[in-house]
């Protein structure tokens, strides 16, 4: 199973979007897929329709109470996509996990004693760089990062970088980044280009060439429970998601990925 992080540690860059967006788009090329939702918000849950009646055990039981992934596990509705669902529980585990042992590999040690059928695992990390997201970066094999097109991104995503750095220093050094992904592409804005061609001076062919528009359907699509792929399959971002599927899958080992 590869394990990817969707990481960045400034909120509102489309991380969430971009995971369940990219979980169902995965799942839909016969992937069997699985997301993680670290986020005390738990959008990417509520972005699934999972109301919080269907989150009796979550992603905080397998961090702080070491119940099983599998036990954990709640079908999303779409065909070849399950989830483990974040609760507000979660917004209190970063002071737990100080007191535990082995708190940065906690969820590296469930997702070893986890069975093996799924193909793909996303984790949905919060948008800090705190002991949630060290676990998943800990457990990772890399990472993708969504960047939005704007200004202070740059400085977040150096930020990013260095911990990303620290991380395989101390604790997992085959942590890779997968790529960055632009998000909220407005070409409207000339700022806008002026910032993804910063971005892809500085790191080359670690941006995919897919970029993510804004789009009112991606904004709309959480309300109502579903993806925006499922929610308007042939929206511009929709399509966009798509693209950034297969340009991921292309950048996966294939013989850990074979459909």
């Amino acid at each position: 199973m590869i394990r990817i992080a969707v990481a960045n540690q400034k909120g509102g860059v489309g991380k969430t979007t971009s995971a369940i967006n990219l979980a169902t788009a995965l799942a839909a090329t016969r992937r069997r897929v699985l997301l993680i939702d670290l986020d005390p918000q738990g959008n990417a849950s509520t972005g699934l329709g999972i109301g919080k009646a269907k989150r009796e055990r979550s992603s905080y039981d397998i961090l702080i109470g070491g119940t099983a992934v599998t036990d954990c596990v709640v079908p999303s509705g779409i065909p070849g996509l399950d989830i483990v669902p974040a609760t507000v529980d979660l917004s209190g585990a970063e002071i737990e996990l100080v007191e535990l042992d082995a708190r940065t590999h906690r969820l590296h040690a469930a997702l070893e004693r986890c069975d093996e059928r799924w193909d793909i695992l996303l984790i949905d990390c919060p948008p800090s760089l705190g002991l949630l997201t060290m676990n998943a970066m800990v457990a990772a094999d890399c990472l993708l990062v969504p960047l939005q097109c704007e200004f202070f991104a740059l400085e977040g995503l150096s930020q990013l970088l260095t911990t990303v750095e620290r991380i395989r220093a101390r604790f997992n050094p085959s942590l890779s980044i997968l790529g960055v992904a632009l998000t909220m592409y407005d070409r409207r804005n000339r700022l806008t280009d002026h910032v993804a061609n910063d971005v892809r001076a500085v790191l080359g062919r670690v941006v995919f060439d897919t970029v993510i528009p804004r789009n009112v359907r991606l904004s709309e699509a959480p309300s109502h429970g579903v993806p925006a792929l499922i929610y308007d399959h042939r929206c511009t971002g929709s399509e966009a998601y798509m693209a950034l599927a297969r340009e991921l899958i292309g950048r996966l080992p294939p013989e850990r990925i074979a459909a």
